[in-house]
């Protein structure tokens, strides 16, 4: 007789269905439940379980998902609290609520509002389109500055030093940084490498020698199961890296913003090299960085 393998189920969307029991408890109209309920059934989750197929679901995309209940929950009491159901919210009632709204509230609700039309919920309604604002690069002399700063001032946290040269040098996402290994710091002919992408970044100095003296002084390395961690900034749960959300807090308190800074420094590779080499070796799409040279006023174009 052969045995069947259960599918892995991917921590975060048990993490988020924990908290959906809960969430749904503390909701006093019962007719509310039930229609968070099927929206978290129906819509949330299978959006999620799709996604896991392909990769891990990220903490921030559990607390984006989250957000999207909790945001519903907070629409339908504001339209019991102006006498309004879902089956009586038409284009009035949308337009007045995004009035209301900051921005990421509105862009938040889309899921909710396009499923309630979807599902027949509400009345007919056309939602505004979506506003993308791009975040602002910094002067490419403040990026220099900054780096030069994580370099330098012994003051500083060496892991607040290392991690914030790796936003600003190599435009790489706190998502992605806490997720480096030791695996991922390499060498060749005396030279240190970072593997972003492929073929992996050099290092050059004084970073290489910061990136080893971090390494060797690693925090959040005492505990039983923890101390023999692979993970570049180990968190304080055993077996798990540091937060993004942590490690942002430490690199924005001592004023780099981590954004504008990882926006110039692709920016400015793209400018100096091809946008395909920068995808590769970077760990980007290729589309994004061709998009990003094109903005930027790059001259190079393929052959």
């Amino acid at each position: 007789m052969s045995c069947g393998v259960l599918p892995a189920v991917d921590k975060q969307i048990c993490s988020l269905e924990r908290w959906l029991i809960g969430h749904l408890a503390d909701i006093p109209d019962p007719d509310h439940a039930q229609v968070i309920r099927r929206f978290a059934t129906w819509e949330v989750l299978p959006r999620l379980r799709t996604s896991s197929q392909k990769k891990p679901i990220t903490p921030a995309a559990r607390r984006h998902a989250a957000d999207q209940v909790k945001q519903a929950t907070a629409f339908l009491t504001w339209l019991a609290a102006r006498d309004h159901t879902l089956g009586t919210c038409g284009q009035t009632g949308i337009d007045a609520w995004h009035a209301e709204q900051n921005e990421y509230t509105r862009n938040t609700m889309r899921a909710f509002l396009r499923w309630c039309s979807a599902s027949k919920l509400t009345r007919p309604f056309r939602l505004p389109p979506i506003q993308i604002r791009r975040a602002t690069p910094m002067p490419q002399p403040e990026r220099l500055e900054l780096i030069g700063r994580l370099l330098t001032d012994p003051d500083l946290s060496l892991r607040t030093r290392v991690a914030g040269v790796i936003v600003l040098l190599y435009a790489q996402p706190l998502s992605r940084v806490v997720r480096l290994t030791l695996d991922d710091i390499g060498h060749s002919n005396d030279q240190t490498l970072l593997r972003l992408g492929e073929p992996p970044s050099p290092v050059p100095e004084p970073l290489a020698e910061l990136l080893h003296r971090w390494i060797s002084s690693r925090d959040n390395m005492n505990t039983a199961t923890n101390h023999a961690s692979r993970w570049l900034f180990p968190g304080r749960r055993a077996g798990q890296p540091m937060h993004p959300d942590a490690l942002a807090a430490l690199i924005n308190d001592i004023g780099i913003p981590t954004i504008a800074g990882r926006t110039a420094a692709i920016r400015q590779h793209v400018l100096e090299m091809p946008a395909p080499v920068v995808a590769e070796a970077l760990g980007y799409h290729r589309v994004t960085t061709a998009k990003l040279a094109s903005e930027a006023g790059g001259t190079w174009r393929p052959s």
